[in-house]
Order: structure tokens, then sequence, then C-alpha cells
């Protein structure tokens, strides 16, 4: 019979949920945002695009197909704490080796089980993403004032620069599947084992390079092309990365960048980045191809945006050329891509390798391939990604 033991989520502005420990025990500090996902639990706690946030379910009851060993999206648990509701008491699932609550506990993840996650979901709808802690074990019976000063000397997201944390320290090469084409240089930020797993299917080596590699290094592997990754963290707070790409956009290289890639081609173009009130996160979010009018359901983690014109073609700030919105959510009119019609660069915000799913927008890793095949016999003026996107739809 499953020993319950007290717990309380504490959010910044006093609000507070007391519920039961799940997963490790003591405290946990970090930005709390909710994930709508229904499915998926394994693949959103392995992502590191949520280092630094404590994500709440907002799914009833989360567990039950326990974890596996071919799931995780890297090697470790990201998620500074973990709130569900209703905990499943058993493992049921043919592949499973082992159960959530235990990898929690042995990753050393605090968590809180037992409050209504709908509740608190709502209050940050309202409110905004913001600063918490988990506290369990003996530090639950810590004071109200003692527990919310803690909470609140904690780090805010936005100028947080957390890409050292997740990436690699060495290069790493995974070998193209298939009829190979090329070879992609991988700036990892916080990438998906999913996201490289594609990539290579497209006949691609893949090279995943720390996050603080200079632009001679990059040089030197002779990339066909460049990819920006997923991550967490505020994208102005990283000016490295931005210089670096503003290098590879100069050099011709074709670029294609994912959520935080997204951000960071945004101000290496010239433009703005801005904090959503509490972003989108989950695998259900409606996005419009303009291009195409196609309408895509799509996997999203992101709590910052693009801010620029939704309609018509502008001007980059920064001087490469023209550039459109090519994609926006359907829910709230927030920026989803960005093609650059001068130069071979295109980006979308939200995770088309979206692991478990859904599989809308898996045709953009084709929509790179196309770029790369047809940069190669093609001016960048002359071939848009936008040109390349219903190229790809209709083969």
């Amino acid at each position: 019979m499953r020993r319950f033991e007290p717990a309380v989520l504490v959010l910044e502005d006093g609000s507070r949920y007391t519920g039961n420990a799940y997963g490790a025990r003591g405290t946990t500090l970090g930005e709390a945002v909710f994930a709508t996902g229904m499915t998926g639990y394994q693949e959103t706690i392995t992502d590191p695009s949520y280092a630094g946030q404590i994500v709440l379910m907002t799914a009833p009851h989360i567990g039950n197909t326990g974890v596996n060993d071919e799931d995780p999206e890297s090697w470790c648990i990201w998620v500074a704490g973990f709130v569900v509701r209703d905990p499943s008491r058993v493992v049921s699932n043919f592949r499973a080796n082992g159960s959530l609550d235990d990898q929690l506990v042995e990753q050393g993840i605090v968590g809180i089980s037992g409050i209504d996650t709908r509740a608190v979901t709502l209050h940050l709808r309202d409110a905004g993403a913001m600063r918490s802690g988990i506290f369990s074990g003996a530090d639950a019976a810590l004071g109200e004032d003692e527990q919310l000063a803690i909470v609140r000397a904690g780090a805010e997201m936005t100028g947080q620069n957390l890409s050292a944390t997740v990436s690699v320290t060495e290069r790493v090469t995974l070998p193209a599947v298939g009829e190979r084409i090329g070879s992609v240089a991988v700036l990892d930020l916080g990438v998906k084992n999913s996201t490289l797993g594609y990539l290579a299917a497209r006949g691609l080596d893949v090279h995943v390079l720390p996050q603080n590699v200079t632009f001679a290094e990059l040089l030197k592997l002779e990339p066909s092309a460049v990819f920006y990754s997923n991550g967490p963290g505020d994208p102005a707070a990283s000016a490295h990365h931005v210089e670096l790409l503003q290098a590879v956009l100069r050099e011709g290289l074709p670029f294609f960048g994912i959520c935080f890639g997204n951000q960071l081609l945004g101000r290496a173009l010239g433009l703005g980045t801005y904090k959503l009130p509490f972003g989108h996160r989950g695998i259900n979010q409606p996005v419009v191809d303009k291009a195409t009018g196609r309408v895509e359901i799509t996997s999203h983690n992101h709590g910052f945006a693009v801010d620029a014109p939704r309609e018509g073609v502008f001007d980059s700030p920064a001087g490469f050329g023209r550039v459109e919105v090519s994609h926006v959510n359907l829910n709230d009119d927030v920026v989803e891509g960005l093609n650059a019609l001068d130069i071979p660069a295109f980006s979308v915000q939200y995770h088309p390798e979206a692991a478990a799913g859904p599989h809308d927008a898996n045709y953009l890793f084709d929509r790179f391939r196309d770029l790369i095949l047809n940069r190669s016999t093609q001016s960048p003026s002359t071939q848009s990604p936008s040109t390349l996107s219903a190229e790809t739809e209709n083969n």
C-alpha cells in the first residue's frame, strides 16, 4: 500500500496547494508551467527544454505505462520538479521496465501529487508562469513565510542562459542513414534524440556540437548545412549563439532552426523576442502554414516568442534581405515560423520531431533536405523555403 507523506506546491504570488510527496523528497525550485499533452510524459520530463521548470501535467492520470529505455529524449530527466494529480499505482505496458515514481526517486526529482491540477492550471493561465517551489519530506514542515521567501529568492526565467547546462561538451557524430547527401552541424542547445534521428534519416551525417563552439571550429567540419535545436532559457541572453548564426547566414550555409532555434534566428535577423504569459506546452497546438493554408496540430514547449509582422514581407533589420512569417498559432496569433527569402534559412517555433506525436509537421525535415539539395544548383534568391514547402508537399 502506498504511504502518503505531506508536500506543498508554493507559487511566488503566495498561492499554496497541499498534496502528497511524489518522487524524491526535499525542496526544488523552478518556473511553474503546465503541459497539456495526454500522452508522452516520459518524453516530456526528458526534454532538455524543460530545464529549470516545474512541470504540471494537465492530464490527470500519469505513470500508467511506466518508463522504458526507448522513449527518453535525452540521457536524464531535466524537469526541476513534477506535478501530477493521480499517479498510477501500477505499471501496465509490455515495453515498461520500471515505474515513473521509482525513476523520479533515482534521479532526485522532487514532485507532488494529489493536488487539483486543473485549479493550478487555471491560475497560471490568469496570472502567468511564475517562480515556484515544491517542499516535501522534512521541508514540508517549514513555515509558510519561510517557504515563500525561498521561492521568491529563486531565479526568474527571464535573463537566464541555460544552454551550457544541457549541451554536450564534446562533438558527437551520428552517421547518415541510407543514401548520404551531406552533413549537418547541429548546435546542441538542448537537442532531443528524435530530432537527431530524423536528420540522420534524411541522409545527413549529424555532428552534434557544444553550444560554445566557434565559427572557425564549425567551418572545419565543412558542413552542408547548420541546425539550431530546441532548448531552455531566454533567447535575449544568448548573444554568442546569435553572433554565430549571423556568421553562418553570411556564409550562405542552409539553416533550419526549431523552437529556441527559431527565436535565435529571429534575433539574428534583427527582430526582438518577448516572454509569453504562460507559454505553449503540449502536443495539441493548432498552427497554420501560411504558404499552403494547411492547419497542423503541433507539439510545443516554449515560453518566449519572436516579435515580427504577421502579414506581408519585411526587410531584415540586420541586413539579411526579405523575411516573412511562415506559420502562426491559431489560438493566440503568436509567430510560429520564419522564412528568409534571400538566404537559405527558415525556422519553426514548434517541434516537428514531436515525440510522442503528433507528426503533422514531420515534412519540415524533408523541406530542410530539399533546401540542402537545391542549394548546390540554385542561388538563395531563386529558391525560398516557401517554394520548397509547396514542392515537398506535392511529392
